[in-house]
């Protein structure tokens, strides 16, 4: 793990107010929110174009499927 992906990792653990959401299912972050708040917090802007979109997908996917489980 490089410093930058642990600054995103970072930045992702606190995106959870920032979900888009849907009626049922979970879309993706505010992406201008998480660009924001990652800039405000010094992560470097290469670094979250490339780490936070496949974090993102993995996210999206954990949280359907947990919904959709729970929905029966």
């Amino acid at each position: 793990m490089t410093w930058e992906g642990g600054q995103v990792w970072d930045l992702a653990q606190r995106l959870g107010g920032q979900l888009r959401i849907l009626p049922g299912a979970v879309i993706g972050w505010d992406m201008g929110a998480a660009l924001a708040l990652g800039c405000a917090l010094g992560v470097p802007p290469l670094a979250m174009a490339e780490f936070l979109p496949p974090i993102e997908a993995v996210m999206v996917r954990r949280i359907n499927e947990q919904m959709a489980a729970e929905r029966g």
